[in-house]
């Protein structure tokens, strides 16, 4: 009897041992789909050196002489929403900006075009999960129509220039965009970009110096949420650092707006630590929502009082006024 309790006692551990591996097993798939379902950080391809096909003398009758892009910010947009009558969120507030453009001028002086996308931020902390896309999801939807819409509007039009803008996670498509056209290996060639505005960058250096983007208004002293949390990458959020060489080219016509205490684009320096994931996470979620954060269009950002959304409009209108007029065939 004695004996076989003693077997007993010798088989617990090897049991204990087999459901902690189980465990493990199941955590490890557990966390594996949570990598795959969130999704990746995935940007265009640029296009290959070389130079392009010889500048035509006119263009067909159907393009706009000045093409603007504007693109929303998280829960401004939807993947199913008209570009060109955008609905998705009445309440946008890039509407703030293109509307006045596209009431200023007929449709063949400017066409006002916003990027469809998901345009969401999902907490990936949140239990039970929230339902949305992730912030990797978005960003690379928001990025390919952007690039894939600049790409093909420049092969039909090729003497047509640029104005871009966004707002939020529109700010970081807009400005990764003008940072590869910056860089000679964008969807557009840097001299037909007349201008590039963005409101609220998550990758805002807050620095000056070369390739860095002309601050309007008084320069808050933080950075952009994704410095803060550079090189942090967890299930469907990659925080992708600082434009290392700014925008290149563009540089003297790119302009960036940040409010103080807004977190996307002026977060604390060592606030958002990687080493505090779950706590930098939940900050993050929680600023893309914050007052700071969607109150721009009541953001004084001049001694006149103008708000940002309308300098913003303002300027816009301004580089399309005055852009050139391109023959048409």
């Amino acid at each position: 009897m004695s004996r076989g309790r003693s077997g007993s006692r010798r088989s617990r551990p090897a049991g204990c041992l087999t459901l902690l591996a189980v465990a493990v097993a199941g955590l490890v798939i557990v966390v594996v789909l949570w990598y795959m379902l969130a999704g990746c950080l995935r940007e265009p391809t640029p296009p290959g050196p070389g130079p392009g096909p010889e500048e035509p003398t006119s263009q067909p009758a159907s393009c706009p002489d000045v093409q603007m892009v504007s693109v929303p910010g998280t829960w401004e947009s939807s993947s199913t929403d008209d570009p060109y009558n955008p609905a998705a969120n009445p309440a946008s507030l890039m509407l703030n900006i293109s509307n006045p453009v596209r009431e200023q001028f007929p449709a063949e002086r400017v066409d006002v075009y916003t990027v469809p996308y998901v345009a969401q931020f999902s907490n990936p902390v949140a239990f039970p999960p929230d339902g949305q896309a992730s912030y990797n999801v978005s960003r690379t939807e928001g990025m390919r129509r952007t690039f894939d819409f600049l790409t093909e509007r420049h092969k039909e039009c090729p003497l047509t220039t640029y104005v871009l803008a966004g707002f939020s996670q529109g700010a970081v498509i807009a400005g990764d965009i003008a940072e590869q056209i910056g860089k000679g290996n964008g969807p557009v060639p840097a001299d037909r970009v007349l201008g590039v505005t963005l409101i609220a960058d998550g990758r805002r250096s807050g620095e000056p110096g070369p390739g860095q983007p002309i601050q309007v208004g008084t320069p808050p002293p933080g950075i952009g949420a994704e410095i803060a949390l550079g090189g942090l990458s967890v299930p469907g959020i990659t925080m992708t650092g600082p434009r290392e060489e700014g925008f290149g080219d563009l540089a003297d016509r790119v302009y960036t707006i940040c409010a103080p205490g807004d977190l996307i684009c002026d977060a604390p320096r060592n606030a958002l630590s990687p080493g505090n994931i779950f706590g930098s996470l939940g900050t993050l979620a929680q600023a893309v929502g914050n007052p700071v954060h969607s109150l721009y269009h009541g953001f004084v950002v001049d001694s006149d009082g103008t708000t940002a959304t309308q300098w913003a409009a303002n300027w816009a209108i301004g580089l399309v006024d005055s852009a050139p007029v391109p023959p048409h065939s």
